[in-house]
């Protein structure tokens, strides 16, 4: 008997048997479906579902390695959560239709639904996360308003998955270095096909943002021990640190550029590119290149994640780029910083 058969001929039977449930989930896994996979792992992980111990446990499991961590750490991020919360706000008018790409916790879709949102359809690509989301939107009492589709953005249908163009978009799929969650293709075909003409964006623009920084210790992997040089070791490390906004070891050496802007609100695809951008020494050692990231998320508001300016919270880190010599700048010094992207990573240098 062939997987996709037995898979067929167990599923019956599993029914009420968490033990049975989890062995389909595994061969669902193992045959390609893995929306299925995790849809029935679900189903035994749910609280009414009650199984052994042991089967609970890999359940979990099963469930919890298609989940990224950071979903939990945006939770905690009340910064940004209060600055989307704002935009929404100011953004929405009664009798709206918003879309959403990325569902996550649900929390920007409720938002949208309490901010005076008539519908509000989110999209997430993780059937997991898609379902988790449906349990905490129908908890908190906004199940008649928001509806969550399983299914990437760009598989939405208008007359389908949307009954109309949307009126407005929100999404947060905004990584590090601003584009690494695929934001610019997910807008300009969202844009394209299915908001209305001239809807509004959340957020509207973005920017990567470059400044000379000093961190007073090099980072070294492969540190000396009893007399072995394991130094050559280290060309093996990433070419980036990745820093909390509030590290104390933090000290900017310059004045803050952007080197990278970005148009969310349009259908129009933004070129892979490279740019270059000047910044003015304050004076002192500088050892690296720090990135960070800026959205405009509606007329008048701002949200960043500079160093020592936003919660230490923050979800997004800052990106470290070391040199390989520290250089001494004076105050007033023009030093370049160059950068490019492939529409969907962002890589920076000294010039």
């Amino acid at each position: 008997m062939d997987r996709k058969a037995m898979i067929e001929g167990l599923l019956p039977r599993a029914e009420g048997d968490p033990a049975l449930m989890l062995r389909v989930a595994r061969l669902m896994r193992a045959d390609g479906q893995e929306a299925r996979a995790v849809a029935m792992a679900v189903r035994i992980v749910d609280p009414g579902a009650a199984p052994a111990p042991p089967v609970l446990a890999e359940a979990r499991q099963f469930v919890a390695r298609t989940v990224p961590h950071w979903h939990f750490g945006l939770v905690r991020d009340r910064a940004r959560n209060h600055a989307y919360e704002a935009a929404l706000q100011a953004m929405i008018k009664p009798g709206m239709r918003v879309l959403e790409i990325g569902t996550g916790t649900g929390l920007l879709a409720m938002m949208a639904a309490r901010a005076g949102a008539a519908e509000v359809v989110t999209c997430e690509s993780n059937p997991a996360i898609a379902e988790a989301a449906r349990r905490v939107i129908d908890a908190n009492g906004f199940g008649d308003r928001v509806r969550v589709v399983a299914k990437p953005s760009t598989e939405l249908e208008l007359g389908v998955d949307l009954d109309a163009p949307a009126d407005l978009l929100v999404s947060e799929i905004i990584s590090h270095d601003l584009l690494r969650e695929q934001v610019l293709p997910a807008h300009e075909d969202a844009v394209a096909r299915l908001l209305a003409p001239g809807a509004p964006v959340i957020p509207g623009r973005g920017e990567v943002r470059v400044a000379l920084a000093e961190l007073p210790s090099p980072r070294f992997a492969a540190e000396p021990f009893e007399g072995f040089d394991l130094s050559a070791f280290d060309l093996l490390l990433p070419a980036e640190r990745r820093l909390r906004s509030d590290d104390p070891d933090i000290v900017l050496r310059s004045s803050a550029e952007t080197l990278f802007g970005f148009d969310f609100a349009t259908a129009v695809p933004a070129p892979g590119a490279t740019a270059e951008t000047t910044c003015t020494a304050t004076g002192g050692r500088a050892t690296g290149i720090l990135q960070w990231i800026a959205l405009d998320l509606a007329p008048g508001l701002r949200h960043e994640n500079a160093p020592a300016s936003s919660d230490p919270r923050s979800n997004w880190r800052l990106r470290f780029f070391e040199f390989v010599e520290p250089i001494d700048t004076q105050p007033g010094e023009r030093i370049g910083i160059c950068g490019v992207h492939n529409r969907h990573h962002v890589e920076v240098w000294r010039a």
